[in-house]
């Protein structure tokens, strides 16, 4: 196998989509460090999982050579990414941005190497923008091609509010990579739309226009949203070795799949050897165990990773959780998302009352923690729910 065979090898696995490829191997082909950039805006304090799926792949360009922008979106994050949201998102203080943006350069080089990264703001060349050249700006793009980015189009034709400023956010997005002169452009797949404005501003101001890699989006905990701080459904990359190991125990077990795919370091082929094993009658719980030791090593050291399996197998284990445990999945109602609702919704009991009683009597655990609050709400998330010594079910609150 030649060398760009083997970098396509590992490029493409676990992508959602790369455009264009053949543009794409000829400047491999060149032998000249590519110009690799992702952003991130800072709207949160804490990376987590679903962040990864794009360091990861960050990290395996950076170890082929090529050069990496991590771009934190200062500028961008004030605007608000408008993908996805059937609304206008209110805009965030540019105290919060930075406090934020400090958090992830230091969270970030917990992958990438510090040393061969290039961070950049892009508040640094917008602000030096005059308003002539914003104008100017936005005037290589026009409101009917805004309009054909699939959100905004729904909201046109729905009479939903659109916002003038929305319609900035792909621009300066596009520009960071004028700007950076990028040769591939990475995010999620569901940041198409701006990446491929990027790619069309680049040919207007007469560059090479980049090329473009999108990752899927990673689903939280509960198998059905994607990662998210705010759904619950999220394992932070700063969290606990021992909070990080239980929850990565608590996913499905078609979802560990995914996680292995998008987030593990081991190779295809061993992926695929543990498939046919568990097929053929392995437990998936062993590697489940794999996976959650190598992610909690990835960021604490190997030996928080040894110490989290063993907090948990002497938490669950020796506490006779058994290796299968039926799933129900719930819907989440404001209001109805009480511990005795859930208990009885999952079938451990007959009636609210006696799940009350239960409670009441410290009959009631949930992921291994012994639960007294008779009032106590279950937000959205994935959770273990164990009532006296037999009666286990694993609970998809989504």
């Amino acid at each position: 196998m030649s060398d760009i065979s083997r970098e396509m090898q590992i490029i493409k696995r676990g992508i959602n989509e790369l455009l264009v490829e053949e543009e794409f191997k000829k400047r491999l082909e060149t032998g000249s460090p590519l110009r690799v950039k992702a952003g991130f805006d800072p709207t949160a304090p804490d990376l987590h999982l679903g962040h990864t799926v794009l360091l990861n792949k960050l990290k395996q360009f950076q170890d082929m050579g090529h050069q990496i922008f991590f771009l934190i979106g200062d500028f961008t994050g004030l605007i608000g990414d408008p993908t996805g949201k059937n609304v206008t998102r209110p805009p965030l203080t540019k105290d919060f941005i930075t406090k934020n943006a400090e958090t992830y350069t230091d969270q970030v080089f917990k992958i990438l190497d510090e040393k061969k990264t290039k961070v950049v703001f892009n508040s640094k060349w917008i602000n030096e923008m005059s308003p002539s050249e914003i104008i100017q700006l936005s005037a290589r793009y026009t409101v009917a091609r805004m309009l054909e980015r699939d959100d905004f189009e729904k909201r046109y034709k729905k009479g939903e509010s659109i916002s003038i400023h929305e319609f900035l956010y792909p621009l300066v997005q596009g520009y960071d990579s004028v700007y950076l002169r990028s040769d591939l452009e990475l995010g999620g797949a569901d940041q198409k739309f701006n990446l491929l404005v990027g790619r069309e501003l680049q040919k207007q101001y007469g560059q090479m226009p980049q090329c473009i890699l999108t990752m899927p989006l990673l689903e939280g905990l509960d198998g059905i949203n994607k990662m998210s701080k705010s759904l619950n459904n999220y394992v932070g990359i700063n969290e606990h070795p021992n909070e990080m190991f239980g929850k990565l125990m608590s996913i499905s077990d078609e979802l560990m799949w995914r996680y292995l795919e998008l987030l593990s370091f081991e190779s295809i082929e061993t992926i695929v050897k543990w498939r046919n094993e568990v097929t053929a009658g392995r437990n998936p719980r062993d590697i489940k165990v794999l996976l959650g030791k190598e992610i909690v090593s990835r960021f604490h050291g190997q030996a928080a990773g040894k110490t989290a399996e063993e907090y948990f197998e002497t938490r669950f284990k020796q506490g006779k959780l058994p290796d299968e445990i039926p799933e129900i999945k719930m819907e989440w109602v404001e209001g109805r998302n009480s511990l005795s609702q859930i208990i009885k919704a999952a079938g451990l009991t007959s009636s609210s009352s006696e799940a009350l009683r239960a409670i009441s009597q410290g009959g009631v655990r949930l992921d291994g923690n012994k639960i007294t609050d008779k009032a106590l709400l279950i937000p959205p998330g994935n959770y273990i729910l164990q009532v006296g010594k037999r009666r286990f079910a694993k609970v998809l609150l989504t």
